[in-house]
């Protein structure tokens, strides 16, 4: 079928490549990504690895398919794409990992082994935050359209994506972010400082609720995605989280509320009176969670459901 064909088509040049990249036909571009595709794996897994690593946007690949002609040019060579997607493939290692960054809400997260990846569906964390907070200012008659300014914390921050989003939400705020692991709250420096929000959250390790101790019945919000997976689980888990992503962040013990059991057990002593606490947990645990909630003293606990209607979190609030 003839087409319109740009002025470079006309004096071709021959293809370019270097360690930092690569330039070459859009034609061949595109019959080099259905090879990939050919490989195996989910295509828009694919086109996520050729937005990160070779800069060939959804909306540039888009118009790539629409108007394949003229050049492209890679951020990375074919043959190192090629060497990921592989290693993807065939020994399940996250395409997070192998690239070092991630998208989340407004973010580009650096991530790593010592991380969980953060997931969309943890992204609804924060807008609940949000709802809930403007509930409370409706219900103290706060005059104010926006919401308070709530010493807030993030409890097993990992790569510090709640605590950005908690940062960004709550410009005015100061927030404690907190983990176990050290080379968790190195990543988490990372992208807080990336991102320009540094000076707006403490980094804390230690252990929950005991990392705070020091601004116990003072914290009006707490957001944990704690490891919920009951132990039993975790071994039946796709090899590319199984394998891979942190157990520490992964196995939640027996039942998979240990974590839960434990920030449900502090909250009432450590959160200031009517402070929320909003937990991520496993997709058949919201009965059990709000249970616990209510049996340690929490009061108005209610599910939210995550972007495909599954009860993914559970709020409650201190007397």
């Amino acid at each position: 079928m003839a087409s319109a064909r740009s002025p470079e088509h006309h004096q071709p040049r021959p293809r370019t490549s270097s360690p930092s990249g690569e330039r070459l036909p859009v034609l061949e571009f595109l019959g080099w990504r259905q090879q990939l595709k050919g490989l195996g794996g989910e295509s828009s897994t694919l086109d996520w690895l050729l937005d990160m690593a070779a800069g060939i946007s959804r909306s540039r690949l888009q118009s790539l398919l629409l108007h394949p002609s003229g050049w492209v040019v890679l951020r990375r060579p074919r043959r190192d794409l090629e060497r990921l997607w592989r290693q993807h493939l065939y020994e399940f290692v996250p395409l997070q990992y192998l690239v070092g960054r991630c998208f989340w809400r407004t973010f580009e997260l650096e991530v790593g082994p010592a991380v969980l990846i953060p997931r969309p569906e943890t992204e609804a964390m924060i807008d609940l935050a949000l709802d809930l907070l403007r509930e409370e200012s409706k219900d103290v008659g706060s005059a104010s359209e926006g919401v308070p300014n709530p010493l807030w914390a993030d409890l097993g921050t990992g790569s510090g994506c709640l605590a950005m989003g908690l940062a960004q939400a709550f410009p005015q705020s100061q927030g404690l972010a907190v983990d176990v692991s050290t080379e968790a709250l190195d990543q988490a420096q990372r992208n807080l400082k990336r991102s320009g929000l540094e000076g707006r959250v403490r980094l804390l390790q230690g252990d929950w609720f005991q990392a705070v101790k020091p601004w116990w019945g003072l914290l009006s919000l707490v957001l944990a995605n704690p490891p919920y997976i009951p132990s039993e689980e975790v071994h039946s888990l796709h090899p590319v989280v199984r394998d891979y992503e942190p157990l520490l962040a992964l196995d939640g013990g027996e039942d998979g509320l240990t974590a839960i059991r434990s920030l449900a057990e502090q909250a009432t002593r450590a959160m200031a009176p009517g402070g929320w606490l909003l937990l991520e947990h496993h997709h058949d645990q919201s009965e059990q969670v709000l249970a616990l909630l209510a049996q340690h003293g929490l009061r108005d606990g209610r599910f939210h459901n995550d972007l495909e209607g599954h009860r993914r979190f559970a709020s409650a609030r201190v007397p």
